[in-house]
């Protein structure tokens, strides 16, 4: 319907090394600066980052056949190997990527490589499969579990496969209620392009303004409308994929019983074993009306159980979220009511879209209140909602000032969801605490089901020695807690990297050796996305030639 492959997005780039806009970089508020030294003590600021001109890279890998290879497939114009190219796709959006990318000294993709199409896409495959160059495809930029990587792997050369110009809505069935849309469309563009036509998907995750449709799938997304939308896989009805040995179309019809749903195979396999060129998705026409409640409970427990009754209860709000203690007093902090932020209590965000509002918001009401939740109007509802979008704007002030910030996030049944959540925050201060680390740890529900929740987690830490070294260590031991207490080791943010070794764990080693033979089938010499999800395994070496043996 619409070919918009090389739009321009709403939101200029990302800064190579921090999150977003630029022009939206925040200060820290002064009820935070005056909060931070209370929580972690003396934090010191760090040395300058280095400027984008003065970092040292590597030089480019690959040789001038392959090169020219490339640009045959996407043009001159669209085969980059400038340092400022190559920086911007070194890596996500984590804490980790962020310390690093303040480096003097960074590693890098040989060259970033963007293809128009799916068939373009199929051809760069086929020159990397040829030429034996590992392959990172990229979409938003917005992982936070090290999933772009430069990894090369076994392979001589890495190049960023950039989808941003796979771009568009490709059809819409308004009868269906499904569309297909190309796997580079930002979240915002993919809106616009659907509201033009009455109708929206609705999938509305913190990395929205940046993120793409591609990277919904690939890493099994879930949006803050969750509870009334579902998460992004449960959107998505098709795809169309391309590997370095073949093509697949997938999903031909709702409900289909002929034999295991191929789809499933490609949500969450984060570019490993092809790449998504185009998802095809449920939508639902745009919502006339939306209204806001926000809520305080005693305490956290209290909060949780009132979040498990409605979830079981069914037909909701379109957004349910509760922050405990600690997120609810940075939250106030966060505007300004300092008085109110060293206050005990929780917090919960309700939204309602859609139709039968008041029926919903009346049932949700009711139980709430049993579980000892007070409606504190709509006012901190809509403030969330206005900046939703906006947290790792603070996450990167925080950085600059020399406080360490990240999040995990897990998810497991409401039966173990207490103590999930204390294994967790224990591990963290513990771990902190042994490198002389002051922390504050903060925890919110996003997402509910009828059997559980996830557990989303932000911690503030002063620390002294490389926070790099101490927080691999940390996280190592958070992953080991996580997975003791019956958690997932990721509810949304994905394996990528950094999640790989605890993955047999999860899924035992049968199910690795499931994701190594479709690896093996679809990407025979393990080009793409090298160490992601599964540990690499060394390439597969053509077959000799007859007569050739040594």
């Amino acid at each position: 319907m619409s070919d918009a492959r090389d739009r321009v997005a709403a939101d200029p780039p990302m800064r190579w090394n921090g999150w977003g806009d630029p022009a939206k970089a925040k200060e820290l508020p002064l009820a935070v600066r005056t909060l931070l030294p209370l929580l972690l003590g003396r934090v010191r600021r760090p040395a300058p980052a280095a400027e984008l001109d003065a970092v040292r890279l590597p030089p480019p890998a690959l040789t001038a056949d392959e090169l020219d290879a490339y640009r045959a497939v996407v043009g001159e114009a669209h085969v980059e190997l400038s340092a400022e190219a190559r920086l911007r796709h070194a890596g996500g959006r984590s804490t980790p990527d962020l310390l690093r990318r303040r480096a003097a000294e960074q590693l890098a993709p040989d060259a970033v490589v963007r293809p128009a199409d799916h068939h373009e896409v199929l051809a760069c495959l086929a020159v990397a499969d040829a030429h034996g160059i590992a392959v990172i495809p990229y979409g938003g930029g917005t992982s936070v579990v090290g999933a772009l990587d430069p990894e090369r792997g076994a392979h001589h050369a890495v190049v960023s496969l950039d989808l941003r110009r796979l771009t568009g809505l490709r059809s819409l069935d308004e009868l269906s209620g499904e569309a297909v849309l190309a796997a580079g469309t930002t979240g915002p563009e993919a809106e616009a392009l659907l509201a033009a036509h009455g109708f929206e998907l609705g999938h509305y995750p913190q990395s929205f303004r940046y993120a793409t449709i591609g990277g919904f799938a690939a890493a099994r997304s879930s949006g803050q409308n969750s509870a009334g939308y579902g998460r992004f896989d449960t959107m998505v009805t098709g795809l169309r994929v391309a590997t370095p040995t073949g093509e697949l179309e997938l999903g031909r019809s709702p409900g289909s019983a002929a034999g295991p749903d191929l789809v499933r195979v490609f949500l969450g396999s984060e570019g490993i074993f092809g790449v998504i060129t185009e998802v095809r998705v449920r939508v639902h026409p745009v919502p006339r009306e939306r209204v806001f409640e926000a809520w305080t409970f005693p305490d956290f427990a209290s909060g949780a159980e009132g979040l498990r009754r409605v979830a079981q209860h069914g037909g909701g709000p379109t957004v349910i979220r509760l922050s405990d203690e600690a997120e609810t007093a940075v939250s106030l902090a966060q505007l300004g009511k300092l008085g109110k932020a060293l206050a005990k209590g929780a917090s919960a965000v309700t939204v309602y879209e859609g139709d039968g509002i008041e029926d919903r918001r009346a049932r949700t009401a009711e139980l709430l209140r049993a579980a000892g939740g007070t409606s504190s109007g709509a006012g901190a509802a809509s403030d969330w909602l206005a900046g939703r979008f906006d947290g790792p704007y603070l996450r990167d002030a925080l950085l600059d000032a020399g406080v360490f910030c990240e999040t995990l996030e897990t998810a497991t049944t409401w039966s173990k969801l207490p103590a999930l959540r204390e294994a967790v925050e224990r591990t963290l201060r513990d771990g902190l605490g042994a490198a002389g680390a002051k922390s504050y740890v903060m925890c919110h529900v996003s997402h509910v089901y009828p059997t559980g929740a996830s557990l989303y987690f932000t911690v503030l830490a002063g620390i002294r020695e490389e926070p790099l070294e101490v927080w691999e260590r940390v996280k190592a031991d958070v992953n080991d807690a996580i997975l003791a207490a019956g958690g997932t080791i990721s509810h949304h943010h994905a394996v990528g990297r950094d999640h790989a070794p605890w993955l047999a764990t999860e899924i035992g080693e049968t199910g690795i050796r499931i994701l190594r033979a479709i690896k093996r089938e679809l990407d025979p010499r393990a080009i793409l996305n090298p160490g992601a999800v599964i540990a690499a395994e060394p390439p597969a070496s053509p077959e000799p030639e007859p007569g050739l043996e040594g």
